[in-house]
């Protein structure tokens, strides 16, 4: 019968490792022997990566794959992408490939406004609350200085501090609210320690003001963090061509590529149970690049996500028109994204992979990353309304049952060139692999 264990995170990996197996994998001699085949021999080099989080026992790999041709705003890229689902990489070549001989991917960064808030409880005067704040901003940027030195000599820091009354929505609700441009570092941990200075000092003002009453000067700041909303940290990224461009065979004309897709998003933009498929497929693009460079792929999955629902129903991420006989598609996206600090100067292949990117600004990131979301999303798209998603699909899913039934080199080339001509299923994969061996 497994059992709580006190202690855990005093052990050393080796030790936690045998606990698991006691406990949880039947003393699993070929399980653990999984854990440690994927430890690193450079000692150094396990050690760095057992330090970025907390009990620790192997590492989890992710494929790194590479997207060239991507011609972005006059330049060629090659995209960096960790990620483990079949076809992504290949289809966000094949886009590229496809828009490199049109004139490329455009991206321009249109703010980059980052956000924290204090969140605190006040009964009492809201113009009394109100003239304390606007009394003691100075006081407040004062008291972070110590932290925004820094920042503020590459050109950012605290750029605004306003109060919010949400007392309609929730009782003695205020907050804080704070822009911040953090250049090209995420700036959550310099976010929040400018929070929580600017709350400390908040409570300090409120209880020793003058003109506040006794029930006033108990304002009880609840917590102090930034937010992973961030719709003024945006990128808009987009391509066009004539119409007549979108063709590159004959089994369907551009204008009808053209119409086909443009319904297609507009089916997106309406119907939320589509959107959310649609916009997966617009992160697979984004996420892989995000992780590949360090950068916190959740938040921004949070943040973007939000911003789909900003007028109140899930949307489409992405945009399509014809204008003049001009097919045009486009998407703006929040994206919060740094490249210096956190794992951006201590992950040897997030290192590699910002010097693969060029060593890019964070603004620049912040185009690259939109640029790959938008390719991603037309060639799901193009997949969709022309072969069918399932042909590329299909094809990746292939070489996984052959890998996990340990297929030969032999056999599958064998059974590739079967199912060039079959349909790709499980049970079809197994049968015909099983009559080949037999």
């Amino acid at each position: 019968m497994t059992k709580p264990v006190n202690g855990f995170s005093k052990l050393n990996k080796t030790e936690k490792i045998n606990w698991l197996s006691e406990n949880y994998l039947d003393n699993s001699a070929a399980a653990v022997s999984v854990l440690k085949q994927y430890w690193n021999d450079d000692n150094d080099l396990q050690k760095l990566h057992d330090e970025f989080i907390e009990n620790t026992v192997s590492n989890f790999y992710l494929p790194l794959g590479l997207a060239p041709n991507f011609l972005i705003n006059g330049k060629y890229h090659v995209l960096p992408m960790a990620i483990e689902e079949s076809s992504v990489v290949a289809a966000a070549s094949k886009a590229a490939k496809f828009w490199n001989i049109r004139g490329g991917f455009k991206a321009t960064v249109i703010n980059n406004k980052k956000i924290g808030q204090v969140h605190f409880l006040f009964q009492g005067d809201f113009s009394k609350l109100d003239k304390l704040v606007t009394k003691i901003e100075p006081k407040l940027r004062e008291s972070v200085k110590p932290i925004t030195r820094n920042m503020e000599k590459r050109g950012g820091g605290i750029l605004n501090i306003n109060l919010i009354d949400k007392t309609e929505e929730l009782e003695n609700y205020y907050q804080l609210f704070v822009n911040f441009d953090t250049r090209d570092s995420m700036g959550a941990n310099f976010i929040n320690s400018c929070l929580e200075k600017f709350a400390e000092v908040l409570e300090a003002e409120a209880k020793s003001n003058p003109v506040f009453t006794e029930e006033e000067k108990n304002l009880e700041v609840i917590m102090s963090i930034l937010s992973n909303y961030v719709p003024e940290c945006t990128v808009r990224a987009e391509v066009s061509c004539p119409v007549n461009e979108l063709s590159e065979d004959s089994t369907i004309s551009g204008e009808e590529f053209a119409k086909k897709f443009i319904q297609a998003v507009r089916i997106a933009e309406i119907e939320p149970y589509r959107a959310v498929t649609h916009n997966k497929g617009v992160m697979n693009g984004i996420d892989a690049v995000v992780l590949a460079t360090g950068n916190d792929f959740r938040a921004v999955e949070a943040g973007v996500h939000a911003y789909a629902s900003r007028n109140g129903k899930y949307s489409s991420l992405t945009h399509a028109t014809i204008e003049d006989e001009i097919f045009k598609f486009w998407m703006e996206v929040p994206l919060a994204l740094g490249t210096v600090g956190g794992l951006t100067s201590l992950h040897p292949l997030v290192k590699l992979a910002l010097d693969i990117l060029q060593r890019p600004s964070a603004k620049e990131l912040m185009e690259i990353t939109a640029v790959a979301g938008l390719a991603q999303n037309f060639a799901a798209l193009r997949s969709l309304i022309t072969t069918g998603i399932q042909q590329g699909h299909m094809k990746m899913h292939l070489m996984n049952i052959l890998n996990q039934n340990q297929a030969t080199e032999e056999e599958k080339e064998e059974m590739v060139e079967f199912f060039t001509h079959h349909t790709i299923t499980h049970s079809s994969v197994i049968e015909q692999l099983e009559k080949m061996r037999s």
